[in-house]
C-alpha cells in the first residue's frame, strides 16, 4: 500500500507501521527457536515455522490469541492472509473436548503450544472474551478476503458454533483457571465482565453473518445478539461486571469498561467521555497494548478527534520503554493496529468480498488522505478523501466492485474511478 496525505505525521506513521509490522512476519518453512521466554531466553530447540507473525511480547517466540484477533485486519492489509488463516486454524483446532472446547492461548510459530502459557489440559491461560473474539475474527477475515475457507472449513465452523454457546462466566480466579475478563491487573473476583459480554454480542452478529454466507438462516443468532443488547441496557447501567455473589462492580476497569463501546454493545456518550478521561488520566493503562484499542473504540462511535489523538500518542510513544522491557514500538500490536486504523478508521473502508462501503472520518489537521493498493476480495482499490468528496479507483484487472458511499451504491468496473460527494458540502 502507498499513502499520501496533507498531514506529514500521518504519512510517517503509516509508513513506519507498515514497515515495522512486516518485520514481525515469518514465511512458511523458515526455521527458528521454540519456547523462548523470559525464563528461557534461548528457547528449547528449533522448529520449522508456519506462515505466521509475532503477536505478543517480542521476547516470547509465539503468537497470542488476544493480540492475533486485534492484529488480523492490519495483517490482511499487509498481504499476510495465509498467516491469518493458518493462525486462526491453530486456535480453532486447539479447542478440543479435552480443553473444554476453549482455545489454547498461545502458540509457537511451528504450531505447538507455547510452554509458558500451557501447563496441561486443565491448566492453560483462558480469558472469556477471547473465545468469542475468534469467531468475530473469522467473519472479519471473510469480509476482507472473500475466502470461502473462513466459512466452509470444518475445523473453523465447528469452533464457531461451539464457541458462541460457551458462557462468558469465569471458570476460576486466575488466568490459568479461566477468567471472565481481559483485565489481568485488578485481580477482582468477577464472575462475568463487560468485555466478555460485549465480545459475545459481537460473536453472535458474526455468527449470523457466517451462517448466511453458508446459505443458512442466521436470524436466530441476530435475535440472540439483540436480546443480549437489551439485557445489557436494562441490567448493566453503570456496571462493568458482577462478582460471584451477584454484587455489581462499577468504576473504571479498562477492558471491562471500553469493550462494550468497542463492540458496539452500547453507544452511550457518557461512557465514551468516561473512557477518554480515565484512559488519559488517573486510569491510564500501563501497557501500550491497552491503548491500541482506544482509536478503534472512538472511530466506531464517530469521534475521529479522540481516535486520532490516541493514534498520535501511540505513535509518539514508540521509543518509550514497554512495561515488559524493550520499546513500545517493538510490541507488534502497535504497528499492526495503526495500519488498520488508518484504512478502517480514517478512510472508513468497510469491505465485504466484492462490495465496499466508505465512511471517511478525518479529524482536524488532516485535510485529505489517500491510500492506494488496499486489498479487498481478489483485487485492490485506491481510496482518496478530501472535504466531502471520496474517490475510489478499482485497481483490479478482472473484478468489478459494488461501492456504497454518500448514500449511493454503484458498480465500479476494473480500472474505473468514481467519485461520491456528501450533500451539503462545498
Amino acid at each position: 500500500m502507498r499513502i499520501d496525505s496533507s498531514n506529514e505525521e500521518l504519512v510517517a506513521m503509516f509508513e513506519w507501521a507498515c514497515d515495522r509490522a512486516l518485520r514481525w512476519a515469518h514465511p512458511a518453512g523458515s526455521r527458528g527457536p521454540l519456547d523462548v521466554d523470559e525464563r528461557q531466553p534461548s528457547g528449547t530447540g528449533e522448529g520449522v515455522y508456519l506462515p505466521s507473525y509475532w503477536a505478543g511480547y517480542a521476547h516470547r517466540s509465539g503468537f497470542y490469541l488476544r493480540d492475533f484477533v486485534h492484529q488480523l485486519p492490519g495483517a490482511h492489509l499487509l498481504g499476510l492472509d495465509e498467516a491469518n488463516l493458518t493462525m486462526l486454524r491453530c486456535f480453532a483446532a486447539s479447542a478440543t473436548e479435552e480443553h473444554g472446547h476453549r482455545p489454547v492461548w498461545a502458540f509457537n510459530f511451528d504450531g505447538s503450544y507455547l510452554a509458558i502459557d500451557y501447563r496441561g489440559p486443565g491448566a492453560f491461560v483462558r480469558e472469556a472474551p477471547a473465545v468469542y473474539e475468534l469467531v468475530e475474527a473469522g467473519a472479519v477475515a471473510y469480509r476482507w478476503t472473500g475466502d470461502r475457507a473462513y466459512v466452509d472449513d470444518p475445523v473453523l465452523w465447528d469452533y464457531y458454533r461451539r464457541a458462541v454457546e460457551l458462557p462468558p462466566t469465569a471458570m476460576g480466579e486466575g488466568i490459568f483457571d479461566g477468567t471472565a475478563t481481559y483485565n489481568e491487573q485488578d485481580g477482582e473476583p468477577l464472575a462475568v465482565a463487560g468485555d466478555g459480554v460485549a465480545a459475545r454480542y459481537a460473536a453472535f452478529l458474526a455468527m449470523a453473518e457466517l451462517c448466511r454466507a453458508r446459505g443458512l438462516d442466521g436470524d436466530d443468532y441476530e435475535r440472540r445478539a439483540l436480546d443480549l443488547r437489551r439485557h445489557y441496557a436494562s441490567e448493566w447501567k453503570g456496571v462493568r461486571g458482577f462478582t460471584r455473589d451477584g454484587t455489581p462492580v462499577t468504576g473504571w476497569g479498562m477492558e471491562s469498561s471500553w469493550f462494550p463501546a468497542l463492540k458496539r454493545l452500547t453507544a452511550d456518550d457518557d461512557l465514551l467521555d468516561h473512557i477518554d478521561a480515565q484512559a488519559g488520566g488517573p486510569g491510564r493503562p500501563h501497557n501500550v497494548e491497552a491503548w491500541t484499542y482506544l482509536p478503534d473504540t472512538f472511530f466506531r462511535h464517530g469521534r475521529p478527534e479522540a481516535a486520532w489523538r490516541w493514534m498520535r500518542e501511540i505513535y509518539a510513544s514508540r521509543e518509550g520503554e514497554h512495561v515488559a522491557g524493550g520499546r513500545n514500538g517493538d510490541y507488534p500490536e502497535v504497528s499492526f493496529t495503526l495500519v488498520s486504523q488508518v484504512v478502517e478508521g480514517l478512510l472508513g473502508v468497510r469491505p465485504h468480498g466484492g462490495a465496499i462501503a466508505t465512511e471517511p472520518s478525518l479529524p482536524a489537521g488532516v485535510d485529505w488522505l489517500a491510500v492506494s493498493g488496499i486489498p479487498v476480495g481478489g483485487g485492490s482499490v485506491a481510496v482518496r478523501h478530501e472535504g466531502g468528496t471520496t474517490t475510489l479507483t478499482n485497481l483490479s484487472e478482472h473484478l468489478t466492485y459494488t461501492w456504497t458511499a454518500c448514500g449511493l451504491t454503484r458498480r465500479v468496473p476494473p480500472g474505473a474511478t468514481l467519485t461520491a460527494r456528501r450533500t451539503g458540502t462545498a
